[in-house]
């Protein structure tokens, strides 16, 4: 059976008028990689239709920018802990 995928706003994306192509705002273009399949991507669709891909790849940065903070904090400690050491080695020299 053949799928037709029709806009729940009752609209169309694009069309030609009197010489005019009529667009709607929401209609844009993606390009780069499918967060999911890896495969590149470059086109057209509403952006309702992008939404569940792009939270997906937003997901996909913000766990990478945690691990990236996580690691900050782990050098931070790390350097705290080394330059306690060394101020109550400097205190029990006086």
């Amino acid at each position: 059976m053949k799928i037709k995928t029709t806009c729940p706003l009752g609209h169309e994306c694009e069309k030609a008028v009197d010489n005019t192509i009529e667009r709607c705002a929401w209609y844009i273009e993606v390009a780069g990689k499918h967060p999911q399949t890896g495969e590149d991507i470059n086109e057209f669709q509403c952006s309702l239709t992008w939404l569940p891909t792009l939270l997906i790849e937003n997901a996909r940065t913000n766990r990478g920018q945690t691990a990236a903070i996580e690691s900050l904090r782990n050098e931070q400690v790390i350097g705290q802990q080394q330059f306690l050491r060394l101020m109550q080695q400097a205190a029990s020299n006086n």
